[in-house]
């Protein structure tokens, strides 16, 4: 049955979002794509080359929606730690994991030079407004003076990203609460006391 408003491409995208976050790439067919879009047998060649273009299309509007989020935290008023907690401590759908990061682990996708460089582009830009959130605190002399910005946001990516796969292997979301904590102590003990 066609979905309710928005055109019929719309429809496809966003039935590939949720089918690339619940199943991944392999395991999503063009005809499961069409039945949860509700959309025809030809739509699909309609408006896209094939099942890799409308993935793409699909991972770099979940990409847009993702740096949206982390970008809402990490522009926010506050200081560099304050923003980085937030972003940290954030609310997430921890047992779904990261609708990007989980295509890390589709050898499809990593196999696709257009799929693997959304997921690349995607990480390199939140990276990119970790990185940015870091050198101010530094330049502000929250954070001690040795602190190397990038290294410390590939620190941050990987609590978050490692976290998604401990609570997922768990079925439970403490490890990924108990890792953003640890994260957010680790900030804690780098921050100048005195910064104001």
């Amino acid at each position: 049955m066609p979905r309710a408003g928005g055109t019929t491409r719309d429809h496809l995208i966003e039935s590939t979002r949720e089918l690339l976050w619940e199943r991944g790439y392999a395991a999503t067919s063009p005809r499961a794509i069409l039945d949860r879009a509700g959309a025809g047998q030809g739509s699909m060649y309609h408006h896209f080359a094939g099942k890799e273009d409308l993935a793409a299309a699909a991972m770099r509007d979940t990409a847009q929606q993702l740096l949206a989020r982390a970008e809402a935290d990490l522009a926010g008023d506050g200081s560099a730690f304050e923003r980085l907690k937030a972003y940290l401590l954030r609310q997430r759908e921890v047992l779904r994991g990261c609708p990007v990061g989980r295509m890390t682990g589709d050898a499809e996708v990593l196999g696709s030079a257009v799929l693997q460089h959304v997921v690349a582009t995607t990480f390199d830009q939140l990276r990119g407004h970790i990185v940015a959130v870091i050198r101010d605190g530094v330049n502000n002399d929250e954070f001690d003076g040795s602190v190397q910005p990038a290294e410390l946001a590939d620190t941050v990516l990987a609590v978050v990203q490692g976290g998604y796969v401990l609570a997922r292997a768990a079925g439970d979301p403490a490890p990924f609460d108990r890792a953003v904590r640890g994260a957010v102590a680790m900030l804690e003990h780098i921050r100048r006391k005195e910064a104001p």
